[in-house]
């Protein structure tokens, strides 16, 4: 049974799009101009192993008078009436508007699941938006870009757990449920190999496969699309994603490797695992450095194969991967770097058992006694330093929010006075104690309400 799930949001915030991006075609028309769509609009759609119905609505606009939009706003209510899930925009690049925060209200009262969508998060300027937007009280934002197809793997993980209770429960009590950590072994690693062309990715999928399964060649470019396969490695099920290669924007003018840069960076953050294969004769130049800041920064594990290593200078190499790791992608320290030869199937084992560790630590959720007692360690060891007003900022406790990648929060009293070089000095530390290297991590600070504060 598929999964009913409803768009909505104030116009212009992107609806439209997203609407397209699921159904997998230009269903709905998608303007510039506010207020385009105006009646429910309904369609199937798929998003990855998920049947969906998705719902297409007209902007929240207030009227007290019985007139267009007021009849639109009726036809928005019936569609969250319908719905299973609500999928709530707002735009990150305008911030939060009176309008999402009135909606907001009405949205929680309807007590239906929401998932609340920062769309339009092309770049890191929208941060305050997502950290403000907590405050409409429906959760944990998502960054998202419905044109620029940022985000879907995270929407795909929030869908799941609303589409999984559509299942049929009458023999619920004649099997023992599974382990969730026996089934999440049992779901496949989503696996994609990306790099610049010609360093040896489609080479290395066939050996992964031991099948000649993707064209290669000595020319830059043979592969234009992602192209999937369902693979099985030591009873792991993995979607192993082979990709076209990443040269600079600047240098890209073809419209045919446009549509195939594309079309590898929506298979990137569609993976769970990123591996990054590099030529040993040219590690880690500045577009490696560009693919891998994009993994990381749209939160996914990254694992780097160095290719070529039968015929490297490997000395200079080893050299040269040290020093940009250190310097140039110093924010995730430890990321799994292993030499490979995917021509002469050397170090593949390798390879994949450092995709399964960095998945499993990708994974990992931390008890909330265990992390902050680690917490007061810290504090205890080396305490914050003074505000602005001289006074010591208390740091309340912590709490894991999420996984996929790992992201906390840390409640205190001055948030916006606590400096980076603290939470830099938290997060290596979080990472020794933990084993959370080579891994993004997410640390947030929030401010703690006083419990003295009377309500005006």
């Amino acid at each position: 049974m598929a999964l009913k799930v409803a768009i909505i949001g104030r116009p212009n915030v992107g609806k439209s799009t997203l609407f397209n991006r699921l159904v997998g075609r230009k269903v709905a028309i998608v303007h510039d101009k506010p207020g385009v769509t105006r009646d429910r609009r309904e369609s199937p759609a798929k998003l990855r192993d998920m049947d969906l119905t998705v719902i297409d609505t007209a902007g929240f606009e207030y009227s007290k008078e019985n007139n267009l939009e007021k009849r639109m706003w009726q036809q928005t209510q019936k569609a969250i009436e319908d719905a299973d899930v609500t999928l709530f925009l707002f735009d990150a690049r305008d911030g939060l508007q009176p309008y999402d925060e009135y909606f907001a209200g009405l949205i929680r009262q309807s007590h239906k699941p929401v998932i609340l969508l920062a769309n339009k998060c092309e770049g890191k300027q929208q941060e305050d938006s997502i950290y403000e937007a907590y405050k409409l009280g429906l959760g944990q934002p998502i960054p998202f870009s419905a044109e620029h197809n940022l985000g879907m793997q995270d929407l795909y993980e929030a869908l799941q757990e609303y589409y999984h209770k559509e299942k049929p429960e009458e023999d619920e009590d004649f099997f023992e449920p599974e382990d969730e950590e026996d089934s999440d072994k049992q779901k496949p690693i989503q696996l994609a190999i990306v790099g610049r062309p010609n360093v040896g990715k489609s080479t290395l999928v066939n050996a992964l496969l031991e099948d000649e399964r993707m064209l290669t060649g000595p020319e830059a470019g043979v592969t234009r699309d992602a192209i999937t396969s369902e693979w099985s490695y030591k009873g792991r099920k993995i979607n192993l994603v082979d990709t076209a290669g990443l040269r600079r924007q600047s240098r890209v003018a073809d419209s045919l490797e446009k549509m195939s840069a594309a079309s590898t960076k929506h298979a990137a953050f569609m993976a769970q695992v990123v591996v990054l294969v590099l030529d040993a004769d040219a590690v880690l130049d500045k577009q490696d450095l560009t693919i891998a800041r994009q993994v990381i920064d749209e939160g996914r594990a990254l694992v780097i194969a160095v290719n070529k290593w039968d015929i490297a200078n490997r000395k200079e190499a080893l050299d040269r991967l040290n020093d940009r790791l250190q310097t140039s992608l110093a924010q995730v320290e430890g990321v799994p770097t292993v030499t490979i030869s995917a021509l002469k199937h050397e170090n593949l084992d390798k390879l994949m058992s450092a995709v399964f560790k960095v998945y499993d630590r990708w994974n990992k959720r931390i008890p909330t006694a265990p992390l902050n007692q680690w917490f007061s360690d810290m504090i205890d060891n080396y305490p914050p330093p003074l505000g602005k007003n001289k006074r010591r900022i208390k740091l309340r406790y912590i709490t894991q929010a999420k996984t996929r990648p790992p992201a906390f929060y840390i409640f205190s009293s001055n948030p916006e006075g606590l400096p980076e070089s603290y939470l830099r000095y938290l997060t290596k530390k979080l990472r020794e104690c933990f084993d959370l290297w080579g891994i993004p991590l997410r640390m947030t600070v929030r401010k703690t309400g006083n419990p003295y504060a009377t309500e005006k």
